[in-house]
């Protein structure tokens, strides 16, 4: 069954952002369930926060495995993670911010708005401008020169500035899309030369606290590890296991990649540009100001990867999608939002070696194809008692039997998606037929009961399975 979803608090627009769920996706978010449950542990993930926001409510959330495996503390939707790179999207609000009130010009090039900007540039390059940062367009190099990826020794602010003059750039401006978070940094120094305040207070005093993100903070949060602040795990072993990784302080990186928060505000903050994009006027941003944001700024030249501000911007099956994932020590995690239809996907993982995208795409094309079926149209009460994990002897494996609908859905684990379920409609009592891509009906599949009429086993092409719970 679906479990009950955590109330949140309201915005003080006075919006509710709250547990009620629209019951097309019930049958997908109960199969997305049992789905998580046993990926979690074929992926060998420490643990995983979840969420889907439909507009202003946060309709599905859910943590599986463990937050940290030594004390035992489950995942949950309001657990902590380092969300590294998504901490852009910040500081991109905030240099919009300025720009919205008239203290700065995406144009402006940044050695005038920081005079000890001093990297070297290529003899035939342009001025970089605080755009070509927005847009990973500036050919700087991804990183300062420091190996903090490695060691996790990240400079300060005065060590990246110390720096610079050492650097030079890798392209002329305008060339290449080249990721940036030096670049990124910078804009997080900008912040602080134009509003006269350190960009942590900027960034509290202008975005956290109006959104009420009372769990997103620029710095990793110590006295909160290894309990609402999940522990980060190495990528596995050739053995499949994980090591613990230290906590770490990204100081003059903070921009680019220091923050952390969780599924809840990450919903917040998908909730809050699906408001403003839909009530217009101003709310921490113009809605011109976030649709600009959202917009393709930078196109590279394979014409594949493309930039808003801030943003990247992509197609996802038709469907318009603005995003930005995360990559820390021990912190892998991802937020996806389509503007158009309010939809947007959290994925927080505190482990790397793998890849968020995988239950994003999982997430996003079952709740499409729950909306393209109409599944709640269709609804059959006494399903129920054929779902369950079934186990095939001698060859192992397990089969995940959920309700769609009118119709059964059979998940062969482990597997990639759950959108490559087998649909089954029932012809009559415990006998069901597959449903072929094209509507037509194929085999039988049958459950069989024992003498006290319990589900006991599912037969499909001669083969059984047994029911496990």
């Amino acid at each position: 069954m679906l479990k009950r979803i955590l109330c949140l608090l309201a915005f003080s627009t006075g919006i509710t952002f709250g547990q009620s769920k629209p019951s097309v996706y019930a049958d997908a978010f109960t199969l997305l369930d049992e789905w998580f449950k046993a990926q979690t542990e074929f992926d060998n993930l420490p643990g995983i926060s979840v969420g889907v926001v439909k507009d202003q409510q946060l309709i599905w959330s859910h943590g599986y495995g463990k937050a940290d495996i030594a004390k035992n503390i489950p995942a949950q939707p309001n657990t902590i993670y380092s969300i590294c790179s998504i901490s852009k999207l910040f500081t991109s609000v905030a240099i919009m911010q300025l720009r919205d009130a008239g203290k700065l010009r995406l144009d402006d090039e940044v050695s005038a708005l920081l005079p000890w900007f001093n990297i070297k540039q290529l003899p035939d390059s342009g001025p970089i401008t605080v755009r070509m940062l927005l847009t990973h367009s500036s050919g700087l190099p991804r990183e300062s020169d420091f190996p903090y990826w490695s060691d996790s020794n990240f400079p300060s602010k005065e060590q990246v500035i110390a720096k610079l003059g050492d650097q030079k750039a890798i392209y002329p401006t305008s060339t290449y899309l080249q990721y940036s978070n030096l670049g990124m940094s910078l804009l997080g120094y900008i912040v602080e030369q134009v509003s006269g305040v350190s960009y942590e207070q900027y960034i509290n005093d202008n975005i956290l606290k109006p959104l009420r993100l009372a769990d997103t903070r620029t710095y990793f949060p110590q006295e909160l590890w290894h309990g609402r602040m999940a522990t980060g795990y190495s990528d596995a072993s050739r053995k499949g296991e994980r090591r613990m990784l230290d906590k770490f302080d990204t100081k003059g990186i903070t921009p680019a990649a220091g923050y952390t928060s969780t599924v809840e505000d990450l919903a917040r903050f998908a909730s809050w540009q699906f408001r403003l994009l839909e009530k217009g006027g101003t709310e921490i941003l113009k809605a011109s100001t976030l649709r600009e944001m959202h917009n393709v700024q930078y196109m590279d030249q394979n014409w594949r990867t493309s930039w808003g501000l801030g943003f990247t911007v992509a197609q996802v099956e038709g469907k318009t999608f603005v995003s930005h994932g995360g990559f820390c020590p021990g912190y892998q995690t991802l937020l996806q939002i389509n503007p158009k239809d309010k939809l947007a996907f959290i994925v927080m993982i505190n482990a790397i070696g793998t890849d968020p995208n995988k239950y994003f795409e999982a997430m996003r094309s079952i709740v499409a194809k729950a909306t393209d079926d109409k599944i709640d149209e269709k609804k059959e009460n006494d399903l129920e008692q054929y779902c369950g994990l079934y186990g095939f002897k001698p060859w192992g494996g397990e089969m995940i039997v959920s309700t769609w609908g009118d119709k059964l859905a059979l998940l062969y684990m482990p597997n990639d998606n759950p959108k490559n379920m087998v649909l089954a409609s029932r012809v009559k009592d415990d006998t069901f037929r597959r449903v072929r891509d094209d509507g037509a009906l194929g085999e039988e599949i049958t459950f069989e009961r024992n003498k006290a009429g319990k589900i006991i086993k599912i037969w499909r092409s001669s083969n059984y399975r047994l029911k496990l719970k």
